[in-house]
């Protein structure tokens, strides 16, 4: 017992330690920081106190700064309070909660991955190294190609392509790997149509740009930088966004996977890889596991299995107008889609946008009500509460006060009736005021005479 009682000290204490000595890998920054960065690499997360998000990545951030510095990376990691510190936030671009980015000079790069430490630290390690790194030999080259899904290769000397290249690749290093090669790195079946090239190794081929067919260096890149068919979830389709391309999805169950949906991931393959040429300068080809995600963006409900294809530049959608049995179906799909002739759903009109906010405010009740039914209730009950008391006691205010003053007039005697007959004779006596002493004063004048009168004889 005894010995188990100091083998967990032993551990909490090792748990400290180390706790400790990640802590020590992650400095907290301040406003003297914008003056002082210049000569090192940074990788900072701005972060607020109360944003739940941040308190999420904190430990992942604290296990990135130690890796970072166990590895011998030159990366810096770092953390500011953007409320606190807001100028510098703001000198930044941070314009939520938390934001990543990796400062190197005087180029700042915002990471929109996922919020995990390996992918944290693939993006620092690549953007903080050379835009462009070089391969000198085929055992490199290979090695290279095995690791990365999409490799970029400037295969050449200096050229004017060259230097668009470089330029191109401090632009999106962000999104992946740029490399450069001599030609006899290559394989041997490899073959190029001239030098100097650029060539992308992607889908087990290779593919080279073509300045007059595929327009500037940079769109191409943009377009090129993902895999033929690829898993889409809610990352991948942001960034899938951002090259312009439409995002045609076969959504399934992968944890379920039934015979339609094995036939629409199928057809959904074979036209990313045997239409190429016909569609992969307007269409990115993958499959989404489950229907929750693509639901929310389109605020409706999509069948499992099914084939939709998404514009995530505003935000429209299209569904086939039948069934797709077949390679030729889904062919006519798409190519309905591509000349507008295909029926279009959603849109980021004024409409869309108020059923937009009405949605959100409704996922958001529902979602808290699911997680935590009583925090739910004491959120949005107690301020129901507290509206309908006030509302309560404004209404009972105003009929208390006017059975007041309905009680008062009774107790007075008083009705609107008998307030008019006093005010016409009020009137009456000003006016007999005003002309002397007239009948009614003569008459009283006798009544007290024979009053008087009466009283001698009595």
């Amino acid at each position: 017992m005894a010995g188990a009682r100091v083998t967990l000290a032993c551990g909490v204490l090792i748990t400290v330690l180390l706790s400790s000595g990640a802590f020590a890998f992650v400095e907290d920054l301040d406003d003297k920081f914008k003056d002082n960065r210049m000569d090192d690499v940074w990788l900072v997360d701005f972060y607020a106190p109360w944003c739940g998000y941040c308190k999420k990545l904190e430990p992942i951030w604290y296990e990135v700064g130690a890796e970072l510095k166990n590895s011998g990376s030159p990366v810096r990691v770092g953390k500011m309070d953007a409320t606190a510190y807001s100028g510098v936030a703001s000198e930044f671009g941070v314009r939520g909660y938390p934001t990543i980015k990796l400062l190197k000079g005087e180029l700042a790069y915002n990471y929109k991955g996922p919020r995990t430490k390996d992918d944290i630290i693939e993006f620092a390690n690549r953007v903080a190294g050379p835009a462009v790194r070089s391969l000198p030999s085929k055992q490199m080259f290979q090695h290279v190609l095995k690791r990365h899904d999409v490799l970029f290769v400037y295969i050449g000397g200096e050229s004017l392509l060259k230097e668009k290249y470089i330029d191109v690749a401090a632009e999106l290093i962000v999104y992946t790997y740029f490399f450069s090669a001599s030609e006899e790195v290559l394989p041997e079946s490899v073959t190029l149509p001239e030098l100097p090239s650029v060539v992308v190794f992607k889908d087990g081929s290779y593919f080279t740009y073509d300045e007059y067919e595929d327009g500037s260096l940079s769109s191409w890149v943009n377009r090129e930088r993902f895999q033929g068919y690829l898993q889409i979830d809610g990352f991948t389709l942001y960034e899938l966004g951002e090259t312009g391309k439409l995002v045609a999805i076969a959504v399934i169950d992968d944890k379920d996977p039934t015979e339609e949906s094995t036939r629409l991931k199928s057809l959904i393959q074979r036209v990313s890889s045997e239409y190429r040429n016909d569609f992969n300068r307007d269409f990115q080809f993958g499959h989404m596991d489950g229907n929750d995600y693509i639901n929310s963006l389109i605020m409706g409900e999509v069948s499992v299995p099914s084939i939709i294809i998404l514009n995530t530049s505003n935000e429209q959608y299209f569904l086939p107008s039948e069934p797709v049995e077949s390679l030729e179906q889904l062919i006519h799909f798409i190519r309905s889609v591509l000349d507008g002739t295909a029926q279009a759903y959603g849109g980021d009109g004024i409409f869309q946008r108020i059923k937009r906010v009405a949605y959100d405010a409704r996922s958001t009740v529902m979602s808290v009500f699911r997680s935590s039914p009583v925090l739910g209730c004491f959120l949005f009950g107690l301020p129901l509460g507290v509206i309908s008391l006030m509302c309560y006691g404004i209404c009972t205010a105003e009929s208390d006060d006017g059975t007041e003053d309905l009680e008062l007039m009774k107790r007075e005697g008083l009705t609107d009736e008998e307030d008019e007959e006093e005010e016409e004779e009020e009137r009456r006596r000003q006016i007999g005021k005003l002309e002397g002493p007239g009948e009614e004063d003569e008459g009283e004048e006798d009544v007290e005479e024979k009053s008087a009168s009466e009283k001698k004889l009595d």
